[in-house]
């Protein structure tokens, strides 16, 4: 039996253009000689849909949408396996749809799988639409039969985790009589660092424990602050590897039942973390100006580490055409840094605007002399240049149509240094899911071969330049002690106790943490910003605002 898996990249909500791609997969699945052609979770609808699943012109797209695909499979040879949402099997107490995986085959369905296992951490929160099904599904095609499973259903094996979130596993229920077929996961498995060996050693061993073959199909490409990977993969019943397919791109992999039988192993290259992180921010980008219907991008050129990577990432994304990138400079920018952003820009070839802030900065000054009482200069003269600086960066977005980037890092936005409505503007933060240390290991990863990046701007104290001589270290703890302390109170879930016992000063954990707990507020009114770590601000950490919760 031949199987086909295609890795596609849908949108939430085009029912036509997903429904496309799978008729277009099938064509080509058919061409290839392939029985049954497999596409990833939820692939009919885009995942994630959210609240959309409570919106009954949603649901009626859906339905309308797998009726176009069965009335177009007549005349296709190969069966159909996609993921979907469709009503509760049997209607009563608890949520209305399911999470399914449908089988179609020359306009008939052959068979459903419902998701049995519904996550409901960091970004997912399936039970508040989902009605969980009982069990895993087996059909039989071409005299061969098979296991379905969607994404979840897959990852609460007890020989593999060590804290497991389920208290049932339908793996190894499933197989629990001895059952010897090959089990398929249709998914949708967002990136994040590392993710790719977790994912493929927990597989692996699935596969060797129940001695079954795992055909495995994820998503790729971007939908809001999700970005998806793909690196489908075929996995022998020893555990092995087989095939895989690419990362980040639409891919196809055929796979031969038989072949693997045979258990003969095809080397796949280890996924580079670097490079991985960086066409995943290249991904994330591009998908989303595509998918929000706009064409071109807009950011600040300071001259400093974050804008200059979040302009690469645009060059990179969009095409250096599609990227403007705007020099405004105030009375403390220094010559240095307008030299650097200037030859930045002159090596990626985007078009660049100078405004000069400095007038209107002295007609604020001027104006508001008086109302706020001639009281010493503070960060309020700091914060009116970052404001005057997010204006101008969303007039050229009113005028033009430009998505604004927001050029600041998961250190600014996790201590709150950084500008509400001003540095903070735009439509799309690329970078906010990296530690200052992080955007200096992607920088440098970029200029590996030659310094597209100003070497100046990697050697340069950063500085946010509002003041004379200001330095980040004058308000924060030195980044190398700064970034340890966010990433194991984030995105490790450590205890104040706990980072005391990692050798940190008690006054610099407090401090940190406090910034930390005070900046919610900032966060949440924060643009989306693309997520590549575990434990990413956003939909995935929840936090709330008005609270007494100090350290």
């Amino acid at each position: 039996m031949i199987i086909t898996l295609h890795q596609i990249n849908t949108t939430v909500g085009d029912f036509s253009g997903n429904a496309a791609r799978i008729l277009a997969g099938a064509r080509k699945a058919q061409s290839l000689g392939s029985d049954l052609a497999v596409f990833p979770e939820m692939a009919l609808t885009g995942y994630p849909p959210l609240d959309l699943l409570e919106m009954g012109d949603f649901l009626l797209g859906a339905e309308k949408a797998l009726e176009e695909i069965k009335a177009s499979s007549r005349g296709v040879s190969p069966a159909l396996l996609f993921g979907t949402v469709l009503p509760r099997e049997e209607p009563g107490a608890g949520k209305p749809l399911q999470n399914s995986a449908v089988v179609i085959r020359n306009g008939k369905v052959l068979g459903v799988h419902r998701k049995v296992l519904l996550p409901t951490y960091d970004v997912f929160d399936e039970t508040r639409y989902f009605h969980p099904g009982d069990s895993l599904s087996g059909i039989g095609i071409e005299g061969h039969s098979l296991a379905l499973s969607i994404c979840e259903d897959i990852w609460n094996d007890k020989n593999y985790w060590s804290s497991r979130k389920y208290l049932l596993d339908p793996v190894e229920e499933f197989f629990r009589d001895g059952r010897k077929m090959p089990l398929i996961n249709i998914a949708a498995s967002p990136y994040s660092r590392g993710k790719n060996r977790l994912r493929v050693g927990m597989i692996c061993n699935a596969a060797k424990r129940h001695g079954v073959p795992i055909l495995y199909v994820n998503l790729i490409g971007g939908n809001d602050s999700l970005i998806f990977d793909g690196q489908s993969m075929v996995v022998s019943a020893r555990g092995q590897v087989c095939a895989g397919a690419k990362d980040f791109q639409e891919d196809v992999l055929r796979v031969d039942l038989n072949d693997i039988s045979k258990d003969y192993p095809t080397p796949v290259k280890e996924q580079d973390e670097i490079e991985a992180l960086y066409r995943a921010l290249v991904l994330g980008l591009r998908d989303y100006v595509a998918k929000c219907g706009f064409r071109r991008v807009v950011f600040g050129l300071s001259g400093g580490i974050d804008s200059a990577v979040t302009a690469v990432i645009a060059r990179e994304a969009l095409g250096a055409p599609n990227g403007l990138g705007v020099l405004m400079p105030s009375p403390y920018t220094s010559e240095i840094s307008l030299r650097d952003a200037h030859i930045l820009a002159e090596n990626l070839g985007i078009p660049t605007s100078v405004v000069p802030i400095d007038r209107i900065f002295e007609s604020y000054l001027a104006d508001l002399k008086n109302p706020l009482g001639g009281l010493p200069g503070d960060t309020t003269e700091e914060n009116i240049q970052a404001r005057i600086r997010g204006n101008i960066l969303m007039a050229f977005s009113n005028k033009s149509g430009h998505l604004v980037l927001s050029t600041g890092n998961k250190s600014e936005l996790a201590t709150g240094y950084c500008t509400l409505y001003g540095d903070m503007s735009g439509g799309l933060a690329i970078i906010s899911d990296l530690y200052k240390g992080e955007v200096f290991e992607l920088a440098g990863h970029i200029n590996r071969h030659g310094d597209v990046i100003p070497h100046s701007i990697l050697e340069k104290p950063p500085s946010a330049e509002l003041k004379p001589d200001q330095k980040d270290e004058d308000f924060l703890p030195p980044y190398g002690i700064l970034d340890p302390v966010l990433k194991a109170y984030i995105d490790d879930g450590r205890t104040f106790g706990d980072i005391l016992g990692m050798g940190y000063p008690e006054e610099t954990v407090r401090k940190i943490l406090n910034l930390v707990e005070t900046s919610e507020y900032k966060r949440q009114q924060a643009a989306p910003g693309l997520k590549v770590s575990w434990k990413a601000f956003g939909i995935g950490r929840r936090c709330p605002v008005a609270k007494s919760y100090r350290f």
